[in-house]
């Protein structure tokens, strides 16, 4: 029984979804998961016609997360879910990761972790209770990239940080296409659906994130401006924010949807007193090493003797084979998955498997959704404290 697969549900990522399929198939990557249920839709039909595609048998398709979890605890131990991951709009992943947690099923979670930040608190204990584990989706922390970037910092080879840009540009809400039918906009754009934050708390929490990922840094405070272009909107498109963090770094963090002819073009750039360093997702196989005294060096990301271990952990190719999105996304679900596998056997997880998100970065995402909210909309711009 120890050494078998994991068995996953899953709540939403039907075929009217947008981001269920990717999850799908990151889970699947490395043979350690197979997909043995799920409620893939509000709409039952779509959700019966969804699992049937995915080769489920009717009666592990089921119309709610509900009547999901409440079967699933009356099959043997062996048949049953160990995890569901949620891929629902913010205002729904609350209640299913909770009662998964109460059934004690682990939890995989897209982000922003809940609706509101008093929602991830209460996750939060409801892990530290049960000793379940929940992984959040921070899907580019998980480029081997960014983990060789993270390691190369941490062990001092640009000294001392001084300052980082962290900008990630969308155009796809350029023009009020919540009012269309045929796109994933309308919850997206809705603050009774995703909250208070739009564009903030949609894509400005990966940019959060990876800047403290990558420093090892956590901001402390933050002076923001916050923006809605699309005329009628009622949520952020676009925000700016001035970051400060606990170890004197100093950073600039940027997201927008408004930015016409952008589609996921996120860079990261961190300089020392050493160097700086240099990565972009749409070129994720490349780290740039900036000098100010010899030419700058581009590490190609591969399997290379001169990557450190801990990005080499998370790579799968020779160099030269891009790994890109939904290798990121491997990641993130093999280390979780390896996390419960090894704590199923009695072992303690190693510090490999240990790297993914998890609900204190859920937490603190929403600690940032909300300091940003505090401080973008006020007109007198001044330094807002981090909001616990």
């Amino acid at each position: 029984m120890k050494n078998k697969k994991l068995k996953m549900g899953m709540v939403g990522g039907g075929s009217d979804a947008f981001i269920g399929a990717i999850h799908r198939r990151a889970a699947l990557m490395e043979n350690l998961v197979e997909l043995v249920c799920g409620c893939f839709s509000i709409d039952p039909e779509i959700s019966k016609s969804s699992g049937r595609s995915y080769f489920l048998p009717d009666n592990r398709i089921y119309n709610s997360y509900q009547e999901m979890f409440e079967h699933e605890m009356t099959l043997p131990e062996e048949e049953r879910l160990d995890f569901v991951t949620i891929v629902t709009p913010n205002k729904f992943h609350f209640e299913p990761a909770m009662m998964a947690l109460e059934r004690g099923i682990h939890v995989v979670l897209d982000k922003p972790i809940t609706f509101s930040l008093e929602e991830a608190k209460q996750l939060q204990q409801k892990v530290e209770e049960t000793d379940l584990i929940l992984a959040l989706t921070h899907v580019y922390t998980g480029y081997p990239a960014v983990k060789e970037m993270k390691d190369r910092i941490a062990k001092g080879e640009l000294g001392k940080l001084r300052r980082l840009y962290v900008e990630y540009p969308q155009g796809w809400l350029a023009d009020r296409i919540e009012l269309e039918s045929g796109n994933n906009a309308g919850w997206r754009t809705d603050p009774k659906l995703t909250g208070k934050a739009g564009c903030i708390g949609d894509i400005g929490t990966h940019a959060w994130h990876l800047a403290e990922y990558v420093s090892g840094q956590q901001v402390t405070e933050l002076c923001a401006e916050l923006t809605t272009f699309a005329p009628g909107r009622q949520v952020d498109d676009d925000g700016t924010a001035f970051l400060h963090f606990d170890g004197g770094l100093k950073g600039v963090l940027t997201a927008s949807q408004i930015a016409k002819g952008e589609a996921n073009n996120i860079r990261l750039r961190v300089y020392g007193e050493k160097g700086g360093m240099e990565w972009r997702q749409m070129d994720p196989n490349k780290l740039i090493m900036k000098w100010g005294n010899k030419p700058e060096e581009i590490i190609h990301i591969g399997n290379n003797t001169f990557l450190g271990e801990f990005a080499g952990w998370d790579v799968r190719t020779p160099a030269g084979h891009p790994e890109g999105f939904l290798e990121a996304f491997a990641n993130i679900y093999r280390n979780f998955a390896l996390t419960v596998m090894t704590k199923r056997n009695g072992k303690e997880p190693t510090k490999d498997m240990l790297d993914f998100p998890t609900v204190y970065d859920g937490v603190r995402g929403m600690q940032f959704i909300e300091t940003m909210v505090e401080a973008g909309w006020n007109n007198d711009i001044k330094w807002q404290p981090w909001i616990e």
